[in-house]
């Protein structure tokens, strides 16, 4: 580490206290049951394209639905005009199932051609979390055997088509996302219409600390964030406050937590844009992330691993050096992974077209060693000391990397395209754009029509490496 540091900042670590509830949560999440309440009334009307697709693939209709076994483990019900989402495991940090992703899925899909429902909101239970993410322990379970790959890839599918169903949803969708949002939990929250957090807010995509790479959509919203934020992000499983997911374009407004409860009183009785404006914090608290962005933006330009984590090893700043020592404790293999699947999405028109990319990632990674390993590692066996194969950044090569974004034949996920205009009132109308941008040219959050050069470099380097395969 260097001796005289001219600046100390953030430690890119994700907290060991919460990783350690995690690994807790997702071994309880194992006993807990997988049905739907469904407590809003049956309407038997038009089936929106995504929401057909999952139920399709699950056989589960939406009468099935209704006469499913009760549980708690998601709540979907009408409170007037708003329709409430529930994820309701505490437990488990609200982690989810593939029950609960096909329940919702189906009520979004009741829901958006049902006149009497105006807003959805998404909220978790209990006082830690929105949501933890997927539950992993089912991966470490299943992996490895033919039904498990299968029931991997379908779980994935129907997750994928969800956050792409949110994304393109006609009518505004507030997700809560105070305390801890992880993972898939930013796969359900960060593509709403509407995206609420509070100075509880503790937002990030861990998945390389188990040796996968950000999926349901968080090479998206990481690839699209000014700068080289989401890549320090998405390869040290850094999270963020909530001030900093308003800086980064990753949430839209600021409620104070005591603030909560009026605000879904008041999405009852008024539109959502309006019911958020009586809410929300006119003064941001301060993004401590906005204050590394020097340094993030040096040391991780380019696309070679292996330099990047030269810099951050030679720079003077200390979080530069944590954040490089984070880096090399991880699978070799999912943080090389990670980072071309940001300069991948980058280039890419839209979610669909990223999700899809993801998803051929996804099935690749876990097919492999890492993920399985990382789990048990971290979850399972909690020793905290996986053994990563290959264990080495200049063990993995390009062909490796490149292998995992090949086409997957009649096994790829083909989302449909069903473009739908902002909801009302969207603070996010830019970012919700259902317009496909030019191939290497995204806008920045906040800056209509910035060309970002990064992305015409980006596909021509791409262009490059996959001519000489």
């Amino acid at each position: 580490m260097p001796a005289s540091p001219v600046q100390r900042g953030l430690k890119p670590q994700i907290d060991h206290k919460l990783w350690g509830a995690l690994a807790n949560a997702s071994v309880r999440a194992e006993d807990e049951p997988t049905h739907l309440v469904r407590l809003w009334p049956r309407d038997s009307g038009f089936v929106q394209e995504y929401g057909r697709s999952v139920a399709e693939r699950s056989r589960l209709s939406s009468t099935e639905l209704s006469s499913t076994e009760a549980s708690t483990e998601v709540l979907l019900h009408r409170d007037g005009p708003l329709a409430r989402i529930i994820l309701n495991r505490p437990k488990a940090l609200n982690a989810l199932t593939h029950r609960m992703i096909q329940s919702i899925a189906a009520a979004l899909t009741e829901w958006a051609d049902d006149d009497s429902v105006q807003t959805v909101l998404l909220t978790g239970s209990g006082d830690r979390a929105l949501c933890a993410g997927g539950d992993i322990v089912s991966i470490y379970r299943d992996a490895g055997t033919d039904s498990g790959d299968d029931e991997n890839a379908r779980f994935w599918a129907d997750e994928y088509t969800l956050n792409a169903q949110i994304k393109r949803y006609p009518k505004p969708f507030v997700a809560l996302m105070d305390r801890i949002v992880l993972g898939g939990g930013v796969g359900l929250s960060g593509h709403a219409s509407h995206r609420v957090v509070t100075e509880r807010t503790r937002l990030g995509m861990p998945e390389t600390t188990i040796g996968f790479v950000p999926d349901v959509g968080g090479t998206y919203l990481y690839s699209r964030i000014p700068g080289e934020l989401g890549t320090h992000l998405a390869l040290t499983a850094a999270t963020m406050t909530g001030s900093d997911a308003i800086a980064l374009g990753l949430a839209d407004s600021f409620v104070d937590s005591a603030r909560l409860d009026s605000l879904i009183d008041a999405l009852k009785r008024m539109p959502a844009a309006a019911a958020i404006a009586q809410h929300e914090s006119s003064a941001v608290p301060p993004a401590p992330l906005l204050a590394e962005r020097a340094w993030i933006d040096e040391c991780y330009a380019g696309n070679d691993l292996p330099a990047i984590i030269d810099r951050l090893q030679k720079s003077p700043v200390v979080a530069a050096y944590e954040a490089a020592t984070a880096i090399l404790a991880k699978s070799p293999t999912a943080v090389t992974v990670t980072l071309e699947s940001l300069r991948r999405a980058r280039d890419l028109a839209d979610l669909e077209d990223v999700l899809e990319q993801e998803y051929r990632v996804s099935l690749r990674l876990v097919a492999g060693h890492d993920v399985v390993e990382g789990i048990r590692a971290q979850v399972v066996d909690k020793d905290r000391n996986p053994d990563w194969q290959p264990s080495t950044l200049d063990a993995v090569s390009g062909a490796d990397v490149r292998a995992h974004f090949a086409p997957l034949g009649e096994r790829a996920l083909r989302l449909r395209r069903v473009h739908v205009a902002a909801a009302p009132g969207s603070t996010g109308a830019l970012r919700r754009s259902a317009e496909p941008r030019p191939t290497g040219a995204f806008s920045l959050v906040g800056e209509p029509g910035t060309t970002d050069p990064r992305a015409t470099e980006n596909h021509r380097q791409i262009t490059e490496r996959e001519a000489t395969a």
